[in-house]
């Protein structure tokens, strides 16, 4: 069994609390990038696409096609992802390997960090097409809160892969920390302090004492005759 707390984790094997899970910092921020992904490829996919005069689909960013494809693209992932990292937080306290719990939470560090950036990349992408697209009566509305929830995007993920940090550096702490505390002595032997008196009011014997001591009593002694 798992100790308490390793990598913000409680001991595995213990019994899953509901309440408890979905009160979770992790939880609550996977739900909110889910929310958020749904949204924006939602309102892409909707109106993001209208037909040119030559009958083609034309991305409303400007006609960029590559810019409708990279907000719903890095959308969907987010979506399945975020799926994904809360079915993580369940297994989780499951998981009774730290090496295991490790691997989690380096994929969470990670994972989130990079797709933290690529919204703050989508976002500067959109609103730059964006800008230079011409004035529509349709699907305006669409866009411009796909923009948003790009930008809105960013500190969810960002939060998590800060979340996941301090999980690291709580695993990693804890790995380097000293697991053994000192034993009293229970042998009844010599103290190890020079000093110390025995309780008793006796005398006890240095150890390593150079020479051993030799009784002597002054009644006992017998002269030989010369």
């Amino acid at each position: 069994m798992m100790e308490e707390g390793v990598y913000g984790g409680g001991k595995a094997g213990a019994p899953f609390d509901p309440l408890t899970f979905v009160q979770r910092p992790q939880v609550i921020l996977r739900a909110v990038t889910w929310l958020f992904s749904v949204i924006i490829f939602g309102c892409i996919s909707s109106q993001g696409w209208t037909l040119n005069k030559e009958g083609k689909e034309e991305c409303l960013y400007n006609g960029d096609s590559n810019a409708c494809n990279y907000g719903v693209g890095i959308s969907v992932i987010a979506f399945l992802a975020s799926i994904g990292f809360i079915a993580g937080e369940y297994f989780f306290e499951q998981m009774s390997s730290v090496k295991t719990r490790k691997r989690y939470v380096m994929a969470d560090m990670g994972f989130s960090a990079f797709w933290s950036f690529l919204y703050f990349v989508g976002f500067c992408y959109l609103t730059n097409q964006w800008s230079k697209s011409p004035e529509r009566a349709f699907g305006t509305s669409n866009m411009q809160a796909a923009i948003t929830f790009s930008f809105f995007s960013i500190f969810p993920w960002a939060g998590a892969a800060y979340l996941a940090f301090l999980r690291y550096k709580q695993g990693s702490d804890q790995a380097f920390a000293p697991s053994y505390e000192a034993e009293p002595n229970t042998t009844g032997g010599y103290n190890s302090y020079p000093d110390a008196t025995d309780p008793d009011g006796g005398y006890s014997q240095p150890p390593f004492s150079g020479q051993p001591s030799q009784p002597q009593s002054a009644g006992m002694q017998q002269q030989l005759p010369y």
